[in-house]
Order: structure tokens, then sequence, then C-alpha cells
């Protein structure tokens, strides 16, 4: 194990023999890493704190603090879980959940840039990208594959489904379905249409889920009206058609409209 003799690391915590600590980096005892992942300069690790192997954890990074929640207890048990191969660069912030025994989940190889910010209990999926200076706030859940760009918001509580994609600035305070772009505020603009190339999703799979935008958004029909239409066409047979409806059925906050009916 490489620690640098400046490095503060508890004697309680757990760590792969395989793991590098930097100068001046500070790990406490609830903390738990695998093999392979590398601990850089001034990185502050804490908590009840899960990290998988093969991570980059970059200078000044600061993983597993208590949440920005108000109503926190600091004796409170939560945890932070964190999967493999994911790359936390310089300042970014990962808090642990806020309710008793409950977890913020990343999954694996993902991509948090310099200060980026993922909140208290939020649930991050595989291969998210979330640019520099976004910020996704506590209950926040987020697909595979999601793209969120620089300076990005995320409300509390909001759903973004797989493959979504988000242009510089945007904020959200609604769900944001799988496949599309969202931008400005609460508004869905186009399909990710890069990002399903991308993805390699079937010519077919595309062609229903370019049918499906014009029911949900340029149609005239509000959200219930376009669900219900969509619930009872039988020609949506692709895997990803039935994820974007089942998406829309089960949002808890409504989705994003189109620029013309957006929320402000």
């Amino acid at each position: 194990m490489a620690i640098h003799p400046t490095a503060i690391v508890s004697p309680k915590a757990d760590l792969d023999p395989s793991v590098e600590v930097g100068p001046y980096a500070i790990i406490e005892e609830s903390v738990r890493i695998g093999a392979g992942t590398r601990v850089m300069a001034h990185a502050f690790l804490t908590g009840h704190t899960e990290i998988g192997r093969d991570n980059q954890i970059h200078m000044g990074a600061v993983i597993g603090h208590e949440p920005q929640d108000v109503k926190f207890k600091p004796s409170t048990r939560s945890f932070l879980r964190i999967g493999d191969r994911n790359i936390f660069r310089e300042y970014s912030t990962v808090h642990r959940a806020s309710d008793p025994e409950s977890a913020t989940i990343i999954g694996n190889d993902c991509f948090l840039m310099a200060t980026a910010h993922v909140g208290h209990n939020c649930v991050i999926g595989n291969q998210v990208i979330i640019c520099n200076g976004a910020l996704v706030a506590g209950y926040a859940h987020v697909g595979d594959r999601a793209f969120l760009s620089g300076c990005v918001l995320i409300h509390q509580f909001t759903h973004v489904g797989r493959l979504a994609m988000f242009s510089g600035g945007a904020r959200v305070s609604m769900d944001v379905p799988p496949f599309t772009l969202a931008a400005e505020r609460n508004e869905v603009h186009a399909l990710n249409m890069v990002g399903l190339k991308r993805a390699g999703l079937s010519p077919a799979a595309i062609a229903e889920l370019k049918k499906l935008f014009k029911l949900f958004y340029h149609s005239g029909l509000n959200g219930t009206q376009a669900l219900a239409e969509a619930s009872r066409e039988v020609g949506f047979a692709t895997a990803e058609a039935r994820e974007f409806i089942d998406f829309v059925r089960r949002s808890p906050n409504g989705i994003c409209p189109g620029p013309a009916r957006a929320t402000h």
C-alpha cells in the first residue's frame, strides 16, 4: 500500500493493500476502499463510505461528508456507496445520505468533473457524466449514460431517464424522459440523437422513439392524453419505446414539456 507520509489515514479504515493515498489526504475510520483506487492530494473521505475498485479521487475532492440538510443530525448513521472505475475530479463533492440507514448511491464508470456536486440520497446510474459545476440535489435519480453539461441544475427529487442529455446551464424540477435533450428551464427540445446513435440503438428503436416524441411533444395532446394514446398503441414493440412509456407513467413529478409549454 502506497500511503504518502503526510496523509492521515485512520487505522480503522479498511483499505485494500493496492490503494494509493497522496499527500495530505484524509481518510476517516468508517471508510472502505477497494483494490486499485487512487486517492490524490488533499482529498477528504469520511462517513460510512464504501468505494469499489479502480476509482480515481482527485485533489481536494470531498467524498462522504455530512449532507447539506438542516434536518440532518450528526449522530445519524447513513451511507455513501460508490461502485467501480469512477472518476471524481478536483473539488467534486458527494455527500452521504440524510435519513437513518439510507444511502447515496453512485454506480460504475461515472465521471464527475471539477466542482460537480451530488447531494444526499441521490441514485446515480452507470456511465453518467456530470460536467464542471453541475449540481444534483438531494433524492434525485439519474439514469445510466445521462450527460449533464456544465452548470446544469437538477432539483431535489427529480428523475432523469437513461441517455438523457442536458445543454449547458439547463435547470429542471420536472422529470426528464429517457433519450431526450433538455435545455433552459424545464424544457425538452428534442431526442438525444447523437447519444442514441453512439449507444448503438437500432433503427427500429430510434423510429419508435421519434414517433413517441412527436406524440408527447408535437401532437397538441397534454401529457395524460399522450400517455393514454401511447398505452393504446400496439406498434411500440422495442424495449426503448416501452422504457420511455414506462418512465412517463411512473414519473413522480410529471415530465418536462416542450419549449412552448415550459414552466417558468
